[in-house]
């Protein structure tokens, strides 16, 4: 279920805190601390690893870095530029749970975020075999910030448990072993990149890296390959003669998950929405209030804050008018 973000509510919010800070006294710092992170995943790398994945948290103050915890446990302290790491150390065929935490510049350390939990494989006895390498590596740029990586699978004599990709010697990205495309996000505009890709088996054997592919980001952010698809917009009229503007659209596609939206009415931003419990992954919905009036345009537009937490491109732009059902 989107909870909205209006104007009205967000000063509502604000007002809200700075009474609850009256009351509670300078110690109280409930209202500043990080917000838990959103779109936590964790996978399996190999027998011995996992793979977290999570959403950039956005802070007044700025964030530190993140802490991971496997159970209750912290184990490992991950800069605040990153929001990805490989736990390693684990022993095979072993469930684990994993949270993270994020800690701002001046130290205070936000709530955990929702439990994931992920399970090694089994290990190989004597396995000494490193799977082939990927082949017919292809990218494009998706935006400034993004591009999108496709490859042919590996063959492993076992089975390949996950994907590493390069940017040159660095591991930036992770995937299982049964995909064989990527979404990077993350990356800086009008900027070169050499990318390669590595397939990974249970036991740990690292494939030798397939062909590279380069790619330079655009030094302008025109949104392609990140902004929502599919977008419709039309208004409706309530019983009680309010009229409400129902958006529907497909969410871009990302490696992590997509919480948050932000709808623009007439060229300005006019509400955000996040999303609680299970974001959807199909095509998503959403309604809010416009007014009494019949006649009324507007140009209506929707992006989504990706995982790296930037902001994705803007979708096509939709006209409705209130009284009526038809929308461009």
């Amino acid at each position: 279920m989107p909870v909205p973000l209006r104007r009205s509510a967000l000063l509502c919010a604000l007002l809200a805190l700075l009474t609850s800070c009256a009351w509670g006294g300078a110690d109280d710092e409930s209202g500043r601390l990080p917000a838990a992170p959103v779109g936590v995943t964790a996978a399996a790398g190999s027998a011995t690893s996992v793979h977290v994945m999570w959403n950039a948290v956005s802070s007044v103050a700025g964030i530190k870095g993140y802490e991971v915890y496997r159970g209750t446990t912290k184990v490992e302290d991950v800069p605040g530029s990153q929001h990805m790491v490989d736990v390693t150390r684990l022993r095979p065929a072993t469930p684990y749970v994993f949270s993270v935490r994020a800690r701002d510049t001046e130290g205070l350390l936000g709530p955990p975020s929702r439990e994931v939990r992920a399970t090694t494989p089994a290990a190989t006895a004597a396995d000494r075999s490193a799977p082939t390498r990927p082949g017919e590596l292809r990218g494009r740029t998706a935006g400034s910030r993004a591009v999108q990586l496709t490859w042919a699978a590996s063959a492993d004599d076992r089975d390949v448990v996950s994907y590493d990709i390069y940017q040159g010697d660095t591991k930036i990205h992770s995937v299982g072993g049964n995909q064989t495309a990527a979404v990077v996000t993350g990356l800086r505009p009008g900027t070169r990149y050499s990318l390669t890709v590595r397939a990974r088996d249970a036991a740990d054997n690292l494939s030798p890296a397939g062909d590279s592919v380069r790619l330079t980001t655009p030094g302008s952010d025109d949104g392609r390959g990140t902004a929502p698809t599919d977008f419709s917009a039309t208004t409706r009229r309530e019983a009680d003669g309010a009229y409400h503007l129902d958006l529907a659209w497909m969410p871009p596609e990302t490696d992590g998950v997509v919480t948050e939206y932000q709808v623009h009415l007439d060229g300005r931003a006019a509400t955000s929405l996040v999303f609680g419990g299970t974001p959807p992954r199909g095509r998503a919905t959403y309604s809010f209030y416009l007014g009494r009036e019949a006649g009324e345009s507007h140009r209506v537009r929707i992006r989504a804050r990706l995982p790296d937490g930037t902001w994705g491109g803007l979708s096509a732009e939709r006209t409705v008018t209130t009284g009526t059902t038809t929308d461009r």
